[in-house]
């Protein structure tokens, strides 16, 4: 299969049609049910990051390319937004009790947690997160 692509408006609304966007493409590639929902939880919360903050003015967009390779799915949400690397951010305090722990945080936790790679790059304007998963249930 090929590389496919496809731009978003970034605001809430859509979530629903990143995600299926992904789910769809990363099934026809071969992925395991269970890693598909694995990369829906992931994108659906990167996805409702860029959303929120990445924009000064929204709704800006977020494009989203799905590229297969040996054994792997690679998945980049692409915007043009404030830089950001959420993979700069401290792992949340996930022992202490609810009501001592700092807010936000937890979703990118969870992310690192669920895919086999997440990496962040900055090129030109652009914030470029990079989720891959095996084709395999893991």
């Amino acid at each position: 299969m090929e590389a496919v692509e496809r731009t978003f408006l970034a605001n809430l609304e859509t979530l629903p049609a990143i995600v299926g966007f992904v789910s769809e493409h990363a099934a026809a590639m071969g992925v395991h049910p269970k890693r598909v929902m694995h990369l829906e939880l992931a994108v659906e919360e990167a996805a409702v990051n860029i959303c929120s903050y990445a924009y000064e003015i929204p709704p800006g967009e977020v494009t989203v390319r799905i590229t297969p390779e040996p054994g792997v799915v690679r998945i980049e949400l692409v915007d043009n937004g404030v830089p950001f690397d959420p993979l700069s951010m401290d792992a949340p305090d996930i022992k202490s009790e609810l009501e001592n722990r700092e807010v936000g945080g937890l979703g990118i936790f969870l992310i690192r947690r669920m895919l086999d790679e997440v990496h962040y790059s900055r090129r030109g304007d652009q914030n470029i997160l990079s989720l891959a998963v095996r084709h395999d249930e893991k």
